[in-house]
């Protein structure tokens, strides 16, 4: 019965995700629209792309990591 309460809650948090994500877009969509120059949106977009980096060097990481263990223990076996 508490399992199904946990899910629950976290449903909910996850449903009201989109909500808060759209806010953030739209201050940026302000900021970059009141720009005249493509400084702003240039910068913006190059830390977009610096910070999408990293989720796909975690799990690169991780993916090499969890290959080279099972590698190991096939040898062994």
């Amino acid at each position: 019965m508490r399992n199904i309460g946990k899910k629950s809650v976290l449903f909910v948090v996850l449903g009201f995700l989109p909500l808060l994500t759209q806010a953030q877009c739209a201050m940026c969509r302000a900021v970059l629209e009141t720009q005249a120059d493509g400084n702003a949106a240039e910068a913006i977009n190059d830390g977009i792309v610096y910070l999408m980096i990293f989720p796909y060097l975690l799990m690169g990481g991780l993916g090499i990591f969890v290959w080279r263990e099972l590698k190991k223990r096939k040898k062994k076996a």
